[in-house]
């Protein structure tokens, strides 16, 4: 108790405190200089990042649940593990060679199953937390999930690469920053409004939400133009001011009418007299009629038009025609607020059309003749965004699969002369890879009955299954006796890269993911 051992000079103490307090207060103002403008949280650490430092990832292959089919279309990949270590592995394999990444993940509503693996209390909860809307970090938990995720993604993708990533209002704020600092704000191309629904709830006092967001980014920025649809329909006015006018007869079956069903009596309609009298029916004629305009054809130009695959619309009673080119590519860019809209089977022979979720809700139970998942999302909408980019061989990745959609419409976009090829992604949380991806993509491939009892025909193609898995008990680099693995390999660097190769030539043989992906884009 003596006073020197417990009683210090309080000036010292006083004046020590002071230094200490002014070198933190000089710190902090060298890093409020140096901090730049964007998205600040904590970076809360995941459970499975002991795993990744200890132990490397591997795809697993599952031969008994591939599906084999030598039709010539493309073989696809759906691979079932956190979608984390599928990523790790995938840049081995993929690095710089994805076209197209889609992905619809969490949209952390407090109420949608989040669940993070905080690795600080994972002993506490093994199979981690559910993140209700007033958890402290219910925005650093998902920015931290998304972030490492989005980082691996981005070096999967091909210097022209886009991705596309499914929000709404809960976290897009938080996304579009996160996304700004990834791919950078210059590579930023738009926010897509999506019309998700066409019976919105109305629980809420203040609104009533019909619409989600696609944040959409490139990998680097470029000049190629999007396709979005047929530059006014893909027509061109028949019509000519100051041409002769002149007597042209048009076949019932190349003339579509987007009018309702009538009766158009002969006589003059606008700039043109209509010489006989038809009935419309189902967006046709029911006989040839003769129409008297200033046309910039002749018949037999007409004629040799029709030869070619050239057809004809008509979208108002003032019978103003215009013709479709078979062969003509103007289309104009995507508008930024997706929508539910038909185009005339005569300008693009599928419709065109992109759904809701109740669209999307319906496709599932067609298949599944029950309720299997929540808020899917259409097979429109995917193809839609795919098909921004016109190259005829892609590779498409989406790594929040859930029902399996995106594979879905693939495979759908295969039917119009793509070659495209899908690697999905998914855990099995609540079994969602087994009872309902894995199902669907089979279901689609080899045909199913729906609601309705008809038989709906398979569209082909293949698929090969991996599981995520782990080869090391202690880390890589200084493995023990124990990591001596199997056939008396005692080297686990070189039973490593054995299985790297192995992965890469399994996923990169020229038929399966390593297409001729030249083409041209928009």
């Amino acid at each position: 108790m003596k006073p020197s051992c417990f009683a210090p000079n309080i000036e010292y103490v006083y004046i020590d405190r002071c230094k200490r307090c002014h070198s933190h207060e000089e710190r902090l103002k060298k890093s409020i200089k140096k901090q730049r403008y964007g998205l600040v949280w904590m970076d809360v650490p995941e459970a499975f990042e002991d795993d990744v430092e200890n132990k490397l990832p591997i795809l697993k292959e599952v031969p008994d649940l591939a599906i084999k089919n030598d039709d010539g279309k493309p073989q696809h990949i759906l691979i079932e593990g956190d979608n984390y270590h599928a990523l790790t592995c995938l840049n081995y394999t993929h690095k710089g060679k994805i076209d197209v990444i889609y992905i619809d993940p969490p949209y952390n509503t407090g109420s949608d199953g989040f669940i993070y693996k905080d690795k600080r209390i994972i002993s506490k909860f093994p199979d981690g937390t559910e993140v209700p809307k007033d958890h402290p970090f219910r925005h650093s938990y998902w920015l931290s999930f998304m972030r490492k995720r989005l980082e691996l993604a981005r070096d999967l993708l091909k210097d022209e690469g886009i991705i596309f990533i499914s929000i709404d209002n809960n976290e897009f704020a938080q996304l579009k920053l996160l996304c700004d600092e990834i791919f950078q704000e210059t590579n930023f191309v738009e926010v897509f409004t999506w019309n998700k629904t066409s019976t919105p709830p109305g629980l809420s006092n203040k609104t009533r939400k019909t619409n989600e967001f696609v944040l959409c980014y490139e990998k680097g920025k470029n000049n190629y133009k999007y396709y979005g649809e047929d530059l006014s329909g893909g027509d061109q006015p028949l019509l000519n001011r100051g041409n002769k006018e002149r007597d042209i007869i048009f076949p019932k079956d190349k003339v579509f009418f987007k009018i309702c069903d009538t009766s158009l009596k002969k006589g003059t309609y606008d700039r043109v007299k209509l010489k006989d009298d038809i009935i419309i029916k189902d967006g046709y004629a029911n006989k040839n009629f003769t129409l008297n305009a200033e046309f910039k054809w002749t018949q037999k130009t007409l004629d040799d038009e029709i030869r070619n695959g050239t057809t004809f619309i008509i979208k108002s009673e003032k019978l103003s025609i215009r013709f479709i080119r078979e062969n003509d590519k103007s289309y104009k860019s995507p508008a930024n607020f997706i929508k539910e809209e038909l185009i005339s089977p005569l300008i693009n022979k599928k419709e065109s059309d992109v759904g809701t979720n109740e669209t999307a809700s319906k496709e599932l139970f067609e298949i599944f003749h029950k309720k299997v998942f929540d808020n899917p999302k259409p097979t429109s909408l995917i193809k839609y965004l795919v098909k921004f980019n016109q190259s005829r061989e892609m590779i498409i990745l989406d790594f929040f699969a859930g029902s399996g959609t995106t594979g879905h419409a693939i495979m759908d976009l295969n039917e119009e002369e793509y070659v495209h090829q899908f690697i999905l992604v998914t855990n099995d949380e609540n079994n969602i890879c087994s009872d309902v991806c894995y199902p669907r993509i089979e279901k689609v491939i080899h045909g199913y009955e729906n609601t309705k009892k008809k038989k709906i025909q398979g569209l082909g193609n293949s698929l090969k299954y991996y599981k995520t898995a782990f080869i090391g008990k202690n880390n890589i680099l200084d493995a023990n006796d124990e990591d001596k693995v199997e056939r008396g390999n005692n080297n686990l660097k070189k039973k490593a890269e054995s299985i790297r190769k192995k992965i890469r030539g399994t996923l990169m043989k020229p038929s399966c993911f390593a297409p001729n992906t030249k083409g041209v884009k928009g």
